[in-house]
C-alpha cells in the first residue's frame, strides 16, 4: 500500500491575505508500473528561480517525471519497496520513460536503477533504512539522515524487508560532462 502524504498550501484570499488554498492527501501519486512498490509522489514544482507565489495553481498537477524544469525544482516523497520485491523483474527502461527520464538510465549498468540527473538532491530519510549505491561503494542510510546527491550516477536498494520513505528537494542543475578517462601510466616529474 502506497504511502499517502497530507500536502497543506498557503497562499492568498483576494483581499491579499494568508490563507490555507488546499489541505488533504497530495493527488500527484505514481506508482511505477515497471517496479511494483515504488512510488513518486509530487507535492510542489518551482519553474524558475526565484520561484513565484502568486496565485492559486497547483505547481504539482502536472504529469509525474523525474527531473525538475530548467532552473527549477520539485519537492517529493518517494516510497521505495524492498529489493525483493522488484529487481528481479525490474524494467528500468519502462520505469524511466514513464517519468520521461530515458536519458538518465546507466545502459552499461548491471543495476537496473542506476542512473544520473541533472540535479543537486536533498534526500531527507523519513522512515526505514535504504542504501546509497554509488559506483565505488554504497552508504546505508536511516531515519533522519541526509543525503546530498550531487549529479552522480547512483542507484537506491532497501535491503530490509520495510519499504523506505524519503523526502527529496531536486533543484535543476547543469548537466556534467562525460566520465574523465583514467590514464594508468605514471606522470615523470620534471626535474
Amino acid at each position: 500500500m502506497i504511502w499517502r502524504v497530507r500536502r497543506v498550501l498557503t497562499g492568498h484570499d483576494p483581499g491579499g491575505n494568508s490563507t490555507i488554498i488546499a489541505d488533504g492527501f497530495a493527488p500527484n501519486v505514481k506508482e511505477m508500473a515497471s517496479m511494483p512498490g515504488l512510488a513518486l509522489t509530487d507535492l510542489w514544482e518551482t519553474r524558475g528561480a526565484p520561484a513565484s507565489n502568486a496565485g492559486l495553481e497547483d505547481a504539482a498537477d502536472r504529469p509525474v517525471r523525474l527531473e525538475p524544469p530548467k532552473n527549477g525544482s520539485i519537492l517529493r516523497i518517494v516510497e521505495f519497496p524492498p529489493d525483493s520485491q522488484w529487481r528481479s523483474r525490474a524494467d528500468a527502461r519502462e520505469a524511466f520513460g514513464s517519468i520521461g527520464a530515458g536519458h538518465a538510465a546507466d545502459k552499461r549498468s548491471s543495476d537496473p536503477m542506476m542512473h544520473r540527473t541533472r540535479t543537486v538532491d536533498y534526500i531527507i530519510v523519513l522512515k526505514g533504512e535504504i542504501y546509497a549505491v554509488m559506483e565505488k561503494g554504497a552508504t546505508l542510510l536511516r531515519a533522519g539522515d541526509v543525503l546530498v546527491q550531487r549529479g552522480t550516477n547512483h542507484s537506491w536498494s532497501v535491503r530490509g524487508s520495510e519499504p523506505c520513505i524519503v523526502a527529496a528537494v531536486l533543484v535543476s542543475a547543469k548537466p556534467l560532462g562525460p566520465k574523465k578517462k583514467t590514464s594508468s601510466r605514471k606522470t615523470k616529474k620534471r626535474k
